[in-house]
């Protein structure tokens, strides 16, 4: 982090511009404001893609990240999560390269451009496909070895990802430390808890990996038949099981910090207590990380994670004593709501060892008699718990904690035992346990267990984490006890409130009998609720600035006082460029901590009213650095950025005429798409009838009916479209886009390309940002390219692919192959082929169009126009000399 303020001009003339800079720094200082302010310094980091055969015609696609230029270093394999690709970690992978890491991602079969088919972690597949990877690391002469053929590594990923680097430790002894997260140790445990179906969650597995088709065939054959029955049967448990680390688990001997989401009804916390378990019972030194999200939602907290499996790859493969990985067990708790920005608050709690789930038990006794309820016909409707499937849209989840409840039972189609008001707060970690009798009228009964927390009067009530344990209890007809284990959790109940055990007969997201049944319950004793004892929160201190800020303030009025400094006003709006849109004058910005390394370095070019302006440049180039300062969230170093004639600064009213798109925009899911656009316009505190939304809905082409709905059920280039909408409320003069086209297909890719035209069409400006060339060269009007800072060149799409020694001959007959290979033979011609109008010929170093024109009439050609060929692409490698 960049420690040092803003570089001011003549800060040291006199000891009265000393004591005022004092003062501001104090301010700074306490109000929290060290922050990076000149931008993107980082280590360069050296990327290299290529497809590395795994055998069987399979080929995955690989990604190798490293940064300078230390000798041999220890290495990471990075997993991606399932539905996605390398693409999801590769941020991970560029911090880890700089923190002297050699790093290797890769798409697993199926994803991303990788060949094969899913196989779920097959250790034959997949996990096989990890020790290939092993191979190619040991070759690099930057990866430190352990022996010959055995790099120094460790492995992280995320849910799929997590249980692949799992399994890879059980099965090659070269992975020397392990930070899976959010992932199962039994994956039939996991899609089929206690013998039900987790229907919801495993049809979402089939759909996000493309469908049935590019599973591997005993897969598809296991789904289909469970998903028909609505019941596992012993195959689809031992295939699951055979591809779950708990098959490998006496072999998994690495330190291993473990990460599970507490809002996950996938791969819940159980998860990750079997997994702890297992390897602490090797010798393996295990440390837990009970994180506030999850799948279901939530804050995931992946700064802190991602610091964390840092700091326990320092230690367990730099060999760093001093790093420190954190505590033995970590958990988050939610601390009410942030009223100046909406966001939960988190705090964390620890332990010195991890408490398991059933530490510090207490009884607490319930109230209820025998009860009977119904398993309706068709087990619908179906009680509602967790919505798999919402992910980070959702976080529904995680206000649950905070005394909001989602769930929802039917009447006559549960039975409930609730507790006296708690005479005392109690905080619950791990699972509740209960024994209840069931008697059922078919000969098994599926239930679904859930605690509740009750609140005072006629508030609703909170299910924690909204998880539920589903349990088949075979053998019901003549009566049962069963043992429950509730679903663990981390929850306070408040003094005052109670305790509500229900056992519903469906839910949503399981697969529940569809004959209909009757059932029976009573108690059989007290829940049994665990306290993890030796878990404590840290407290919270009194934030730093209660006791600065008083001081700085006064030291601050203190200074300007005495030096009664006027502040420089913005400059004059210049009347010349009034109606220009866009000018850029000697534009440069250094790197942080650097006086002679620049991101952008003298800059220079103008953008006219109707003029759709591609922004080119490989990674690094200073495209985003220089979109960061037009729209004022960063200062220039030198140079000036002048919008409509007026210098643009923080904050400066110009900046009203310029609407921005970068990297995505923000909505609430659940409000539909024009409720979103209507509350961002409110927060801007402008008048409604000055945000023209029907006319910006109409040039993005969103129609009624998608803007009556949620955005929780857009697809990807609604939203996109969506996004851009909100950039074009009040139809600002100058819109800036930043990879628009990020994560759409084709047709959506041409869809947002109309878009852009048709808002330029109106004699507006729009300066688009983007990778791919195909797209610019039929959208934009305008090009400027940039490369290592600098510009390269700027000017009409034409003129920049007008250059070059491909030409295109026009002919007023077809050209056949006989004469293109007459053609190609000549003198001064390198190539030369028949295409549609005419030939297409290139021209080698002592080639001239004058010659070729020459020389085609002498062999009788009916030349009708030649004129130059070529694509952006071609003249965008040309100019930047092939380093994009």
């Amino acid at each position: 982090m960049d420690l040092r303020l803003p570089r001011v001009r003549g800060l040291l003339r006199g000891p009265r511009r000393v004591l005022a800079t004092a003062a501001a720094v104090l301010v700074l200082a306490g109000a929290g404001t060290w922050t990076a302010l000149a931008s993107e310094e980082a280590p360069a980091v050296h990327v290299s893609d290529r497809a590395l055969p795994m055998g069987g015609g399979v080929r995955l696609d690989t990604s190798y990240f490293t940064a300078g230029s230390g000798g041999r270093r220890p290495a990471v394999l990075l997993a991606h999560g399932f539905g996605g690709s390398k693409e999801d970690v590769r941020g991970q992978a560029e911090d880890l390269a700089r923190e002297g890491y050699a790093v290797l991602t890769w798409s697993a079969r199926g994803f991303g451009r990788s060949t094969g088919r899913i196989g779920l972690n097959d250790p034959e597949g997949e996990v096989a496909d990890v020790s290939r990877l092993l191979d190619w690391l040991a070759a690099r002469p930057e990866v430190r070895l352990d022996k010959a053929g055995d790099p120094r590594v460790g492995m992280a990923g995320g849910s799929y990802g997590g249980a692949v680097s799992l399994l890879a430790a059980g099965y090659d002894d070269r992975v020397d430390a392990l930070a899976p997260s959010i992932t199962y140790w039994n994956l039939s445990d996991a899609l089929f808890p206690n013998g039900v179906f987790k229907k919801l969650w495993t049809s979402l597995f089939l759909n996000s990996g493309g469908g049935c088709a590019r599973f591997e065939p005993a897969l598809c054959r296991m789904y289909e038949r469970v998903a028909e029955s609505g019941k596992p049967d012993a195959e689809a448990r031992a295939l699951l099981t055979a591809r779950s680390p708990e098959a490998v688990g006496a072999r998994i001997k690495v330190p291993t910090l473990l990460t599970q989401g507490q809002t996950d009804s996938l791969f819940p916390l159980g998860q990750a207590d079997a997994a702890a378990k297992a390897i602490r019972a090797n010798g393996a030194p295990v440390d837990v990380d009970w994180i506030s999200g999850g799948h279901d939602g939530g804050n995931r907290e992946t700064a802190r994670v991602e610091g964390r499996v840092r700091s326990w790859f320092d230690r367990y493969l730099k060999g760093d004593k001093s790093a420190d990985t954190g505590p033995a067990f970590r958990v988050t708790r939610t601390g009410g709501i942030d009223s100046t920005d909406g966001e939960t608050l988190l705090r964390g709690a620890s332990a010195e060892r991890y408490p398991g789930l059933s530490s510090g038990r207490r009884t607490v006794p319930l109230a209820g008699d025998t009860q009977r309820f119904v398993n309706p016909a068709g087990a619908s409707p179906p009680a509602l718990s967790a919505l798999p499937g919402l992910g980070d849209s959702g976080g529904l989840s995680q206000l649950s904690s905070l005394g909001v409840g989602l769930s929802l039972d039917f009447p006559g189609q549960f039975a409930s035992f609730e507790s006296a008001p708690l005479t005392r707060d109690t905080q619950v970690t791990g699972s509740p346990t209960a024994t209840v009798h069931v008697r059922s009228t078919s000969e098994d009964a599926v239930l679904f267990a859930k605690v509740y927390d009750v609140g005072p009067g006629d508030s609703r009530p909170g299910l924690p984490a909204q998880l539920v344990t589903p349990i088949r209890v075979e053998g019901a007809r003549e009566g049962k006890d069963v043992t429950l284990t509730l679903p663990a959790v981390d929850h306070e109940w408040r003094k005052g409130h109670r305790m509500r055990l229900v056992l519903s007969s469906t839910d949503l997201a399981y697969a529940s009998p569809t004959r209909p049944a009757t059932y029976t319950a009573s108690l059989r004793g007290a829940l049994t609720v665990p306290t993890a004892p030796g878990v404590s929160t840290a407290s919270t201190p009194l934030p730093s600035w209660v006791w600065w800020l008083p001081l700085a303030g006064a030291a601050l009025a203190a200074a300007l006082l005495l030096t009664a400094r006027r502040r420089t006003s913005a400059p004059a709006p210049d009347p010349a460029l009034a109606e220009v849109p866009l000018e850029i004058t000697g534009l440069s910005k250094r790197y942080a901590r650097s006086a002679d390394r620049y991101a952008v370095r003298d800059v220079s070019f103008r953008v006219e009213k109707g003029q759709v302006l591609g922004l080119l440049g490989p990674n690094g180039a200073g495209k985003t650095t220089t979109l960061r300062m037009l729209m004022g969230l960063i200062t220039p170093d030198e140079g000036e950025i002048r919008v409509f004639g007026h210098a643009v600064r923080p904050g400066a009213s110009v900046l009203s005429r310029v609407g921005a798109f970068v990297e995505g925009a923000g909505f609430l899911p659940h409000l539909t798409g024009r409720d979103n656009l209507r509350l961002y316009w409110q927060a801007t505190g402008r008048p409604p009838e000055d945000a023209h939304l029907e006319e910006a809905l109409e040039i993005a082409g969103l129609s009624d009916e998608a803007l009556a709905r949620a955005v929780r059920t857009y697809s990807q280039g609604m939203r996109q479209r969506l996004a851009i909408a909100q950039a074009m409320l009040g139809l600002p003069d100058l819109l800036i886009l930043d990879e628009p086209t990020n994560g759409l297909d084709p047709p959506q890719i041409r869809e947002m390309r109309e878009v852009m035209i048709r808002y330029a069409a109106a004699g507006r400006t729009v300066i688009v940002s983007s990778h791919l060339l195909a797209e610019v060269e039929q959208s934009c009007t305008h090009l400027v390219v940039m490369d290592r800072g600098r510009l390269v060149q700027a000017g009409p799409v034409g003129e920049i692919t007008g250059a070059g020694d491909t030409l295109l001959v026009g002919t007023q007959v077809p050209v056949g192959e006989p004469l293109a290979e007459k053609v190609a033979a000549l003198p001064g011609i390198a190539s030369a082929e028949a295409v549609e109008g005419g030939l297409l010929v290139r021209l080698d170093a002592d080639g001239s169009a004058p010659h070729l024109v020459a020389e085609l009439v002498r062999l009788e050609v009916p030349v009708a126009s030649v004129g130059p060929h070529r694509r952006l692409e071609d003249a965008f490698l040309t100019l930047i000399g092939g380093s994009a």
